[in-house]
């Protein structure tokens, strides 16, 4: 359990033990948990090594983090040339230092979430310009989806021909 999570359970049971009212115990839990689940900027990180074209790993105030862009997929390096055609497009995009937004943890213990250059969103440029799908079975913003049917019409990236590198999480599932 996060350092956070165990000091409030030690609040919450020093609140109770005191007889304060349940409703200050809840009101202080909720308003922890919103704190501690709401997307928030890190401080600039220094971009260390880009995986493929939706993974990379930062150091972010010495502390070295991988992280997973959120909402997108993009062809894995075996699906040639597609895998390698991502990564290199990230590779030309993102710069020696980024800012990430995380959004939450996925059961790897990576970090997901959205990367920075300046004010532009890498995540959404990897679907703007056809090099990543948007992976709606993790998406919550309908501002990736909107993105990606430009893509589409234009035949940019992954959409100039027909294949598994549109479904990156289709093709996983055929591998052993």
């Amino acid at each position: 359990m996060p350092k956070s999570q165990i000091n409030i359970v030690s609040l919450a049971n020093q609140l109770h033990r005191q007889k304060y009212p349940g409703l200050l115990i809840v009101i202080i839990i909720l308003f922890t948990l919103i704190f501690n689940i709401w997307p928030h900027a890190t401080d600039e990180c220094e971009v260390l090594k880009v995986y493929d074209g939706d993974t990379i790993t930062v150091n972010c105030q010495g502390h070295e983090t991988k992280i997973r862009m959120y909402c997108i997929d993009t062809p894995e390096m075996g699906q040639t040339p597609w895998g390698k055609i991502a990564r290199d497009h990230l590779r030309s995009v993102i710069g020696n230092r980024v800012k990430v937004v995380s959004i939450e943890k996925d059961r790897y213990g990576r970090t997901v979430g959205e990367v920075y250059r300046g004010n532009d969103n890498l995540n959404l440029m990897q679907v703007k310009t056809g090099h990543a799908a948007v992976y709606r079975a993790y998406c919550k913003s309908s501002e990736y989806t909107a993105a990606e049917q430009p893509a589409k019409s234009a035949k940019l990236g992954i959409w100039a021909k027909p294949g598994l590198q549109q479904t990156p999480w289709e093709w996983r599932k055929l591998k052993p």
